[in-house]
């Protein structure tokens, strides 16, 4: 019979823990994420993943504030964090770092998430704002566009749908 773990049972890192382990060479790039929910969302997803940092820029919201908070549950205290005024400073910024650069987007030659082949190298995920999804200048500046594949009627994911879905496709 399966029985529900406790919180003991899930053996759980401390934050202190969570710090010192070697993180997944992957950055989330927000870009001008609206919803203080999206963006603890993507916080509490990272610290679940165990993803190196978030990169949160333009409109993005930045912690401590409680609409984050409330969706992060902590998480603003375990992922590293860094705010770009723009998308486009963080890109360059991740360039000169040797990371390749993948925006979640619907677009013309984007890859379907099932068929992409994660490079031997650091990865960076941009995802993009709620209404207007990854600006088309930081689709130029990436090395490729990843699609979700979708099958219903809807044309996209919520944001942080989207963060979970991606990350698992490229962690599993």
């Amino acid at each position: 019979m399966n029985e529900k773990l406790s919180m003991n049972d899930l053996g759980r890192l401390s934050s202190d823990e969570f710090k010192a382990i070697e993180k997944n060479k992957i950055i989330l790039v927000l870009d001008n994420i609206r919803s203080l929910n999206n963006v603890g969302s993507a916080f509490r997803t990272s610290d679940a993943f165990l993803i190196e940092a978030i990169y949160l820029c333009g409109v993005t919201g930045t912690p401590p504030k409680p609409e984050i908070e409330k969706t992060a549950l902590g998480a603003t205290e375990t992922v590293n964090w860094k705010y770009f005024k723009t998308t486009q400073e963080a890109i360059h910024d991740l360039k000169l770092k040797g990371y390749y650069i993948a925006s979640i987007e619907q677009a013309k030659n984007s890859i379907m998430l099932n068929q992409f082949q994660k490079p031997n190298k650091p990865l960076a995920l941009v995802f993009g704002n709620e209404v207007y999804g990854v600006e088309q200048e930081i689709i130029n500046q990436s090395d490729a566009c990843i699609e979700i594949p979708q099958f219903g009627t809807k044309h996209s994911f919520n944001v942080s749908v989207s963060m979970g879905i991606v990350l698992w496709e490229m962690l599993r």
